[in-house]
């Protein structure tokens, strides 16, 4: 099975959510494959928009009617000679001679909610609608941010891994050659050791980065909802990102009280608890219930049908509680929204700082300072083979290219993950032009 196909088959065979038996087979994805599926199968995101449909069933329950409720009592299965009083036949058959002085009352009781408490109700429960959309969209800014602060993690480790095997494997070719030149006497011993000794150093920082990158790859896997054991290689440099130049806390900061889904949030509780004290208030009404009723036999007329009506008289239970704690509960949604509001606010400007400080800083690293250091790389271990610099001039350089190569490696993820957490402040997905 050549790559590309091996790579289609397993791209499927993860969209499609199916389970195979596998070992470790590597997939390569680009950011946008990753987001892909993300959105498909994480269970987090299942479930937050399940909340939605429970807030859908709610409203449902809410414009329902109470049912009617029906009742048949004053039933005497039979009748006495001592109860009939002597009397031949008091209460006639209903049919045949089925009901023979057979009493019984049926009825069927109505409630009616006044003061438009049905209505106050479903306001309330479409709010509550809204508050579970808007908690469906925090879950899913705070899981995005997750999903690519851990992509861009793992995208470092895997290129910084790859730079260790690169090392790895020129100390290794290096050591044979020394190796052979220290049994014809041509090197001391002593340098072949320095070698060796570098090579396990390198050997040791390689096994500690394989192992954030089988920690990073489990996080992955489980944002992904894999659950099959696959590698997952990241290709490409990672999302497009805005100059901090091109960026005003002014513009931001509006973007974040407009799209912020916890700042929507915390409006939509102060306008629930709004609601909430109408509903309060409209409890105050004593409800009807009316009465339809029949009675065979059991007054003066045969077969009686009668009406009615009861209500409560609210002498002392004016619902005074109920309608305090609303008050108190709305008050309290005030502070909170605008804490929340102040913290949105300081969110920005903290995450706008830190962006600003890792774009500058990664921009400031030269590439082509890099791209020399890897052809002098190269250079350096072609004249310790032909002797023309010590083994101590070769690890020397060989430290400073792996610190400046990581350091290039680290500004780029924390850039990276700066812009996404400013993204995240600002509660939506920056312009890229």
């Amino acid at each position: 099975m050549n790559a590309f196909v091996k790579a289609s088959v397993c791209w499927c065979v993860l969209l499609a959510g199916v389970h195979v038996q596998a070992q470790n087979d590597t997939i390569p994805l680009s950011s946008v494959q990753v987001e892909e599926i993300f959105i498909k199968q994480n269970l987090q995101l299942i479930v937050g928009k399940l909340d939605i449909d429970k807030a859908d069933a709610a409203i449902l329950q809410a414009k329902l009617w109470p049912n009617p409720t029906f009742t048949l009592d004053q039933v005497n299965f039979w009748a006495t000679d001592a109860q009939r009083q002597g009397v031949d036949e008091v209460i006639p058959p209903i049919s045949g001679s089925f009901g023979k002085n057979l009493e019984f009352g049926v009825g069927i009781d109505q409630l009616i909610r006044m003061g438009g408490k049905r209505r106050k109700l479903v306001g309330m429960e479409k709010v509550s609608k809204e508050m579970a959309m808007q908690y469906y969209e925090e879950l899913l800014r705070s899981l995005k941010v997750e999903l690519r602060s851990a992509c861009a993690t793992l995208r470092y480790s895997q290129q910084y891994g790859k730079l260790l095997n690169g090392q790895q494997q020129q100390l290794e070719a290096l050591i044979a050659n020394y190796r052979s030149q220290t049994a014809q006497g041509n090197v001391s011993q002593t340098q072949l050791l320095r070698l060796q000794a570098a090579l396990l150093e390198v050997q040791s920082e390689r096994n500690e980065v394989q192992k954030e990158i089988n920690q990073q790859q489990k996080d992955l896997r489980v944002l992904l909802n894999i659950s099959t054991p696959v590698y997952i290689q990241l290709t490409g440099e990672g999302s497009a990102t805005v100059a901090p130049r091109d960026l005003s806390f002014g513009k931001l900061s509006d973007m974040a009280a407009t799209q912020r889904p916890d700042l929507k949030r915390a409006t939509l509780q102060t306008d629930y608890y709004q609601k909430s004290i109408r509903y309060e208030k409209a409890q105050r009404v004593p409800d009807l219930t009316f009465h339809a009723s029949y009675d065979r036999g059991g007054n003066c007329m045969l077969n009686f049908i009668g009406f009615g009506v009861s209500v409560d008289l609210p002498f002392f239970d004016r619902n005074q509680g109920g309608i305090k704690s609303a008050r108190i509960a709305h008050t309290q949604s005030l502070a909170e929204a605008g804490q929340k509001q102040t913290e949105v606010l300081n969110e920005v400007m903290q995450a706008m700082d830190n962006y600003r400080m890792a774009y500058e800083f990664d921009s400031r690293i030269a590439r082509e300072f890099i791209s020399d250091l890897e052809k002098m790389q190269e250079s350096y271990a072609r004249n310790l083979v032909s002797r023309n610099i010590s083994v101590v001039e070769f690890l020397d350089f060989f430290d400073a290219y792996k610190e400046n190569k990581r350091t290039m490696l680290v500004a780029r993820r924390d850039a990276c993950i700066c812009y996404e957490e400013l993204q995240y402040a600002v509660g939506a997905e920056l312009p890229v032009e």
